[in-house]
């Protein structure tokens, strides 16, 4: 009886996970992808790149007319069939919608604020951190925000791998190109929006911590 009850009190106190409304996941992704539409902005401004597909985008942006919104959108079309195929219909949908808001977001950002200057290591360390609060915002409702997070996503379902670091390791890559795009002083301050970005999904984007409630 005292097992019984005991194991009452605790499910009373710790009840069980609930599923994310379809509201939710909409105002999850919605806030999302502003918070990664400002980062990336500030990166842009302050002549940086950053992890994953975002940071791709940045540098197709320093070395062709393509924007970064359209950049990004076009760089993620071919990891949805990853998506589908691999991580199911629901991950697909909201994996679109997600990178669709991010690829508008930016598009409205860039028509809507003009930045003149910022220091590149402010644009890397509060845009790294807003693009990773961003994505992970768009993991808690189960939706991919770019490439690099759809394969660290499908790498940790596989092979339990850590999404942080398997982002961190892509994401070193994509520095090494961002060395013979930008100059010197500016692919250091990528590395430091890189870390950024990871630290916020190494620190908080665990198994099993988030529960939904």
């Amino acid at each position: 009886m005292a097992n019984s009850s005991r194991s009452t009190a605790v499910a009373e106190a710790f009840p069980e996970p609930r599923s994310h409304s379809l509201a939710e996941d909409i105002y999850g992704l919605a806030t999302g992808s502003v918070m990664m539409a400002i980062g990336l902005t500030l990166m842009k401004a302050g002549g940086i790149v950053t992890a994953g597909m975002g940071g791709v985008a940045l540098l197709l942006s320093y070395i062709s007319p393509i924007t970064v919104d359209v950049a990004f959108w076009l760089l993620n079309m071919p990891f949805f069939l990853l998506a589908w195929s691999a991580l199911g219909r629901s991950f697909f949908f909201k994996s679109v919608a997600a990178v669709a808001m991010v690829s508008i977001w930016v598009a409205v950002t860039r028509l809507s604020v003009q930045i003149d200057s910022v220091h590149p290591a402010f644009a890397a360390i509060a845009g790294g951190t807003s693009c990773g609060a961003g994505i992970l915002a768009m993991l808690r409702h189960k939706a991919g925000v770019g490439g690099v997070t759809i394969l660290s996503i499908w790498l940790q379902r596989k092979k339990g791998w850590s999404v942080g670091w398997m982002s961190f390791v892509l994401d070193a890559a994509i520095i090494v190109a961002a060395i013979l795009v930008v100059p010197s002083d500016k692919a250091i301050y990528s590395v430091l929006s890189v870390a950024a970005v990871s630290g916020i999904l190494i620190a908080y984007h665990k198994p099993g911590r988030y529960t939904g409630y």
